[in-house]
This record gives structure tokens, sequence and C-alpha cells, in this order.
């Protein structure tokens, strides 16, 4: 056995050493498989890297270039036409083995993983949320609405909900003329609701001018005529029927959660979806919270 060999080794036993070392010192459980086959790629890694180092060193000090060149050269440079080292070859293949095994075996979909730790914590922490708050108060709904809001909403709504001067939806005025008579003459499917597609063109000219002004006013006093094409699926009172249509009278739970669930064209641009972001307390409180903007 050569010196090289000799200090090869020692280097190895080293560096597997030093792995067992910090191990240890981390107390990691290599009762776990996904830590024990750490641990054996490795000190794997170490001997192979060790070993053929040694290998190559060596060769690289006794070996001769032998072989058939190839027909071209540059500049008198030739190059050989070996096959590929054997032990490379068997290296590389090996390794995609173990890496299609480790895919598809040792570190298979359902495993440990900190994302669905992380899920799993942030469910269980949503179910204590929804228990703690079950029957929580207005002024706690709307305290939590707020925050929520100046989250989530504010940066393209504005921190009083104002709209940004218009290029969003203002929540004080909740709807504007123009927006009425856009869907009006539009029609509308956004929000996805039972009573399905809502078709442009139900009204036009000055009755799409009366409808608009009798729901932006409040829908106070007696409606137009020109209302009942919209009281079919809206009701007399604007509020939906019951959830099968938008609630143009006011904020509810429905719409609310529809358009958080859908999204909704806006302005400035389409409005995503947060659909599973908020739990239905979180909604209650967002939507109590829009309340209190409404003029």
């Amino acid at each position: 056995m050569n010196a090289l060999m000799i200090k090869g080794l020692i280097f190895a036993a080293v560096l597997i050493g030093a792995t067992v070392a910090v191990v240890s010192s981390m107390n990691i459980d290599l009762s776990d498989p996904i830590n024990m086959i750490t641990m054996i790629g490795a000190v794997a890694i170490a001997g192979l890297s060790v070993g053929v180092s040694i290998k190559y060193i060596n060769q690289m000090k006794t070996d001769t270039a032998t072989g058939e060149l190839v027909d071209h050269n540059w500049d008198g440079i030739g190059e050989y036409k070996n096959e590929l080292p054997s032990g490379w070859a068997f290296s590389f293949l090996g390794t995609l083995i173990w890496a299609i095994w480790y895919m598809l075996a040792g570190y298979p979909v359902n495993a440990f993983s900190q994302i669905g730790q992380y899920n799993e914590e942030v469910l269980a922490h949503q179910e204590k949320f929804e228990a703690k708050h079950k029957n929580a108060d207005a002024a706690t709904l709307q305290q939590m609405g707020e925050s929520i809001f100046l989250v989530q909403c504010a940066p393209c709504h504005g921190e009083t909900g104002d709209g940004l001067s218009g290029k969003a939806q203002d929540f004080a005025t909740r709807e504007s003329k123009e927006q009425i008579l856009d869907v009006i003459a539009n029609g509308s499917n956004q929000l996805k609701y039972p009573m399905g597609a809502m078709p442009g063109g139900m009204a036009s000219g000055a009755d799409a001018e009366a409808i608009a002004d009798y729901i932006v006013g409040g829908m106070k006093g007696e409606a137009p005529a020109s209302y009942g094409v919209c009281a079919g699926c809206h009701g007399a009172d604007g509020a939906g029927n019951g959830g099968t249509a938008p609630n143009i009278a006011d904020y509810d739970d429905v719409l609310v959660h529809n358009v958080l669930e859908n999204g909704k064209k806006g302005v400035i641009g389409i409005m995503p979806s947060f659909k599973g972001r908020f739990t239905p307390v979180q909604e209650k409180a967002l939507t109590t919270y829009l309340h209190s903007l409404e003029n």
C-alpha cells in the first residue's frame, strides 16, 4: 500500500468521522428512514470521492497515452478514440437508477414534508380560530374585518374603501351609476349565482337611466316601472331572492362570498379569486366591516 493510498484512507476516515460527529451533535434520529438514507449517502460520497481520486491520481502518475487517434486534429493536438471509463459509466448509471428509486420509493409523495406539516398546522389553527370566534359580537367582527380589509383589500380599494378615487370599487357608495348601466347593457355572470347569467340589453335609454338612478339612490320611494325586469331575479327589494341572484341593495354574506370565490371584473382590471383564503368567520367579519363603510 503506497503513501497516497494511506493518506486517502485517512482522509476518508476523517470525513466519515466528521459526518458522524455532526449528526450526533445535532441529535438527529437515525431511526427515521430519510435521515438514515441521507447518512448512508454522505458516507458513500466520502468513500467514493476518495477512492476515485486515489485511482486517477495513481493512473496519472503511471499511465501513458495509448489508443487510436481520430482523423482530425487541432494544431497538431489529436484526440484518442478511447472508450468511456467503465467506472465513470457505471457510477453515472447507478446515480440515475438511485435517483429514480428515490423519487418513486425512497421519498414517496405521501411521506413527511415541511409543506404538508405547515398545511396541517394551518388547518388546525383555522379550526381553533373558527371555534373561538364562532359567536363573535359585531364589534369584534368589525375589528377583525378591518384588519383583513387593510391587508387584503386596501391595496386596490384604498385604506378608507373609497376605491382610490374611482379606480376600483368604492364601498362607501357601493355602486356607481356607470357600473349599473354597464351591467344593464352588457349583462353579467361573473359571480356564478344559481339564477345563472344575466343577459345584456335588459333595458336601454331612459328606462336604463331610471333603473340606475333608483338603485344608486338606495332603492327608496316608488320603483320605476322599468325596474320590473330586475325584480324578477333580484326581487322587489333588490335583496336577491334568498341568495339566488346578487343582492343589489346591500352587502350580504352571499354577495361577499361569491365575489371572494370568483373574483370580479373592475375598472382597473380583474380582481383575482380569493377562494380558500378566508374562513367563514373571516368572510363574515369582512362583510360586517364593509357594512360600516356604506353611506
